[in-house]
């Protein structure tokens, strides 16, 4: 039986003391997911994941204290960040591209940066440069997203365009995929979880490292996809950045939020593909 985002396997490898939780399907080159705030396995959209499949071997994983991991969520975002390449030494892989939705976004352009001899690309979904932004997020955002428990009409607002019927109807059916597998029981609450993520978030709008600078002589190729009204990344903030960051593709999805790739997951899972097997 082939193996799919419903039923792949959820093993666990030995990172840094924890139990990391993590899953491995389908076949090409490896992709290191990196999952948003208060994301889980099974969160992700499966058809998502299920059209990367078809075109990556793509591997997904809880972070520490989050989901079926054990530990603590780091405050430090490298640490987060390493916990991935760590778990893709595991796996005995040497090279692979990473991709990150939201705060995961974050944490793959930590790890982008901080390991470029073993990442060769990086889909950012849903996010910002790391660094200051001009813009900030719109406050109805942590209104939802600090929930404990978020309904149907909260993802409304937090991952689609509430203003557009054909985004509320592609929220309905990704909400029913999700639904499929995930045990809602696993999504963190609690603001002392929430503050980890905010201070690692945090630690990346400070950007002692000076990331955001070296994006002007990076040379691994990046494609950064946004929806056009993403209350919690506006879109806008990577407008002043594109000119002197050569090796960023920036594409814009009308109509959507902060999900794009679940209100479009097999346009956006194939705009990922193509990217993500051409050529570097």
């Amino acid at each position: 039986m082939e193996i799919s985002a419903l039923t792949a396997e959820t093993q666990f490898a030995p990172i840094n003391g924890n139990q990391i939780a993590y899953r491995v399907l389908g076949q090409g080159p490896y992709l290191l997911m990196y999952n948003r705030f208060r994301g889980v396995l099974d969160t992700w959209d499966p058809l998502f994941i299920d059209t990367l499949a078809g075109s990556n071997t793509v591997v997904l994983f809880d972070y520490p204290g989050i989901g079926d991991s054990a530990g603590m969520l780091p405050e430090d975002m490298t640490v987060v960040a390493n916990t991935g390449v760590s778990l893709m030494s595991h796996l005995g892989v040497n090279t692979f591209s990473v991709a990150g939705w939201s705060y995961g976004g974050l944490a793959a352009q930590a790890a982008l940066f901080l390991h470029p001899q073993q990442i060769i690309k990086a889909v950012l979904i849903g996010t910002n440069p790391v660094g200051q932004n001009e813009i900030p997020l719109d406050t109805t955002f942590l209104e939802y997203a600090f929930k404990p428990v978020n309904t149907l009409e909260d993802e409304y607002v937090l991952f689609f365009e509430p203003a557009q019927g054909k985004s509320l109807a592609a929220a309905n059916a990704s909400h029913e995929r999700i639904a499929q597998r995930l045990v809602r029981g696993k999504i963190p609450v609690g603001m002392e979880t929430y503050q980890y993520y905010s201070k690692g978030a945090a630690m990346m709008r400070e950007d002692k490292a000076g990331f955001r600078a070296q994006y002007a002589s990076l040379q691994a190729p990046v494609l950064v996809i946004s929806g056009d009204h993403d209350i919690s990344f506006p879109v806008e903030n990577w407008f002043s950045l594109l000119r002197t960051a050569p090796s960023i593709q920036h594409i814009i999805v009308h109509g959507s939020g902060h999900g794009p790739q679940h209100q479009e997951p097999e346009l956006i899972a194939g705009y990922m593909n193509l990217f993500l097997n051409r050529p570097a």
